[in-house]
């Protein structure tokens, strides 16, 4: 091991100019250069106990590959990743590293920690630009898989058995794979032709991937099982939006989330000459402080937004974004109302968002959840001037596979019901992970499902 850096900091992250960046749809995080990353590698401490894995939901052998960085053998970093994700490129870039691997990494106790995601981004990209090589087909062992869902869990799923021989079909809803890859994370995060390379590496070994495949109205789970697979994974996510049910929201102008980041991101609304235009709105509220929400707020700046503001009823510190986003959209210039909950949407003569009309909040005793709750306070109204109104408040799974599978029952949250951590539903031979069981989640919990997942499935058809 070369000499260690016991710098208190990691390396900084090279990023796009604020004021440029707002302005375009282009990556805003640069990524590390080859110095930058075996410099940051060579903080880690190598720890025996391996910390950092224990929070790793897919359990990359962590101080495993930050060594082989450090000794500059990053082909040999990105084997070791391999071996534990399918997704490294992806999860380099929007795993909430802070919370999980991040989170218990020595170096954090008396600095900052070890850039583990930054340096999982660096070997993902490095081995993508510079290798040559071509998936190796693996070896058929005669047995047929289907995956309902081309996100996260899905993808992860499918790899994971391709792997082991088996001959694996994704059934896709939408035009492109990916899942919330494509429709959800803006391409300023995430390069849409990052998450294409890393699919065309599922079809180099075996994956088919079909898409426009509704399942519930083109095919049923039954029929899908009389095709020849020996068993279901349902990584369908949860697409469908929630509101708040409150007056206006059926105006010109409203929004979910959901749709509007799907129209940008999977439609390219935001380019000239677009079938599928969006509104270019002036001053925009996102109502929600999700990391969608950050999304959509930072979306609605690149389309030339003068004023979008993030409204939400708790506080700064309880905010649920990544600390990272939040600090991106606010060098960006996006005007944070925390405190403050709507009432009603208001509108013109002909049916447009006039203003959101809102309420000031205090912070009062802890909730369910451990946080404290948010209450009203009297006569505080006031109305926020908008044209555009995003609902960024959650999403819930759609009911169409569930209502036509007998015997797949789902909570009264709409999430599909798994016996224990294999990801088994209720229906013998089909397994669940993801957002479609959990409700809205970060992608690389929806991977550890399909790990998960795909290791129990093998167990189920060989035994």
């Amino acid at each position: 091991m070369p000499e260690r850096n016991m710098d208190m900091k990691k390396c900084p992250m090279p990023v796009q100019d604020p004021d440029v960046r707002n302005k375009n749809f282009e990556e805003v995080a640069l990524g590390y250069t080859y110095d930058m990353a075996v410099n940051e590698a060579r903080r880690c401490l190598s720890c025996k106990n391996k910390p950092c894995v224990s929070a790793c939901p897919v359990q990359i052998d962590i101080p495993a590959f930050i060594e082989k960085v450090a000794n500059e053998d990053i082909e040999g970093a990105f084997e070791i990743l391999s071996q534990s994700t399918s997704l490294p490129a992806v999860c380099g870039r929007v795993c909430p590293q802070e919370t999980q691997c991040e989170g218990k990494c020595v170096r954090g106790i008396k600095g900052e920690p070890v850039g583990i995601g930054r340096l999982e981004r660096f070997v993902a990209d490095y081995h993508r630009e510079h290798s040559s090589e071509t998936p190796v087909m693996p070896e058929p062992n005669g047995h047929k898989v289907a995956v309902i869902g081309a996100g996260p869990s899905g993808l992860t799923v499918a790899g994971d058995l391709a792997k082991m021989g088996y001959k694996v079909t994704i059934f896709e809803a939408l035009h492109l794979a990916g899942g919330v890859l494509v429709y959800g994370i803006p391409e300023f995060r995430l390069p849409k032709a990052i998450v294409q390379k890393e699919i065309d590496n599922l079809k180099a070994i075996g994956v088919d991937v079909e898409t426009n495949m509704v399942i519930g109205k083109v095919l049923t789970i039954d029929e899908i099982f009389e095709m020849g697979n020996e068993a279901i994974f349902v990584g369908s996510g949860a697409g469908l939006p929630r509101f708040m049910n409150i007056p206006g929201e059926s105006l010109k102008g409203v929004y979910s989330a959901n749709e509007f980041l799907t129209r940008i991101n999977l439609m390219k609304a935001y380019t000239e000459g677009s079938k599928t235009p969006i509104q270019h709105a002036k001053k925009v509220a996102v109502v929600g402080g999700g990391n969608v929400a950050m999304d959509a707020a930072r979306s609605a700046k690149r389309l030339g937004a003068e004023e979008v503001y993030i409204v939400y009823r708790r506080g700064m510190e309880e905010l649920p974004a990544r600390k990272e986003e939040v600090e991106h959209a606010e060098e960006e210039g996006i005007i944070f109302k925390t405190l403050n909950n709507p009432v009603e949407i208001l509108g013109n003569e002909e049916g447009m968002v006039s203003g959101i009309k809102c309420i000031e909040m205090e912070l009062g005793e802890p909730d369910e959840s451990g946080r404290r709750r948010p209450v009203e306070k009297p006569g505080s109204e006031f109305v926020l001037d908008v044209d555009s109104v995003i609902m960024s408040i959650g999403t819930s799974p759609n009911p169409l596979i569930r209502s036509t599978t007998p015997g797949l029952e789902a909570n009264n949250r709409g999430c599909l019901i798994t016996k224990d951590d294999s990801g088994l539903t209720t229906r013998e031979g089909v397994y669940a992970g993801g957002d479609a069981v959990t409700g809205a989640a970060t992608v690389i919990l929806a991977m550890g499902a399909g790990k998960a997942a795909a290791k129990a499935i093998d167990e189920y058809i060989r035994k």
